[in-house]
């Protein structure tokens, strides 16, 4: 095991590798590069040369993640390549003594996502894995709100994610839609959501779900719902499919408690569409601001998600969302997916 990078950061830019320069890259570029005063990027990762050779910065390229680790002088990798590859990149980042960023969802399988947390935990470095919705200005009201009891007991939970997906978006990358690397719409699209009942309201105390692929050619789920009891007492439903017509129609959140009610609606969680309590508080008034156009389900929240990562490395916050978060939301997932195999409610925490 090579030596890990100390911490913290604080004497110059931390280094940044980036392995996957797919659809999602663009948006971690971006993000470094509003951080450019603290955080560089020095290295590229992917085995399909144009790819890799499309990104418009002056960094090394590599085609082999071995052969980055090997050669290149970077103190944190990111990994935005397809889902089922994470534990392996990971563990071999961690291996090489390198702090690891795993884009969503961390894992595709259980077991895979625990082995990447005692890989970094073993290694001694961080395991970060990226939600940024949770950084919206929309959800952080919302938290807020949670958090200060504002709803008093709460009741129920309902998410919407109606999204569209092509066929030509799962035939131009092979790899989405298989199980063993990208999962379904719950695991793919929809995690981040399920984080998100799982941050306001959790933890999950079990699930019922059913998964049907009604209109696409893939392994997976294009369409699901799931049912929740969670641990407080309260019911939640998350309802998915990738079957709208035309475009991206809703992705949304509504809580329902004694004393308020709030949706949070748009394409993507990005606006306020019912904010009521029974009494209102100063903090009301900054409900409409926080609202925003996005012109994808991605949102703003990767440079806010990078600030985090990047002051966890220089020692001035904790990781927001690290490994072990990354695992809840995860067997949350599983959980479902073992209930519509078995036509079955499935407890938590997960047994094996």
């Amino acid at each position: 095991m090579e030596t890990v990078t100390r911490l913290p950061i604080v004497d110059r830019r931390i280094r940044f590798a980036l392995v996957g320069c797919g659809r999602i890259s663009k948006n971690h570029l971006a993000a470094l590069g509003e951080h450019s005063e603290r955080a560089e990027i020095v290295a590229l990762c992917d085995s399909n040369p144009a790819a890799l050779a499309a990104p418009a910065i002056d960094c090394a390229r590599y085609a082999s993640l071995t052969q980055m680790l090997a050669s290149a002088d970077v103190d944190i990798v990111t990994l935005a390549t397809p889902s089922g590859l994470h534990p392996q990149q990971a563990i071999e980042a961690a291996r090489a003594g390198r702090h690891v960023l795993s884009e969503k969802p961390m894992a595709t399988k259980w077991d895979e996502g625990m082995a990447m947390v005692r890989a970094c935990r073993d290694a001694g470095v961080k395991l970060f894995v990226v939600k940024q919705n949770r950084l919206n200005p929309t959800m952080q009201l919302l938290k807020r709100a949670v958090d200060a009891g504002r709803f008093g007991r709460i009741y129920m939970v309902n998410v919407n994610v109606f999204w569209t997906r092509p066929q030509s978006y799962y035939d131009e990358a092979p790899w989405r839609g298989r199980w063993d690397l990208d999962g379904g719409a719950f695991m793919n699209q929809a995690s981040h959501y399920v984080d998100m009942v799982d941050w306001l309201v959790g933890p999950v105390d079990s699930v019922h779900a059913y998964t049907a692929t009604l209109a696409r050619d893939i392994e997976a789920e294009d369409t699901g719902v799931m049912s929740l009891r969670l641990r407080k007492g309260g019911l939640a439903s998350i309802n998915v499919t990738m079957l709208t017509h035309g475009s991206n129609f809703e992705g949304s959140i509504t809580l329902i408690g004694e004393r308020g009610t709030v949706r949070v609606g748009g394409v993507a969680v990005n606006r306020i569409e019912h904010w009521e309590f029974d009494e209102t508080l100063p903090e009301d008034s900054v409900v409409k601001s926080a609202n925003y156009a996005t012109p994808s389900v991605y949102g703003f929240g990767h440079p806010l998600y990078y600030d985090n990562v990047i002051s966890t490395l220089r020692g001035e916050k904790h990781a927001e969302v690290d490994g072990y978060e990354g695992l809840r939301s995860l067997e949350v997932v599983i959980a479902a997916y073992r209930s519509a195999r078995d036509g079955a409610r499935v407890g938590l925490p997960l047994v094996f």
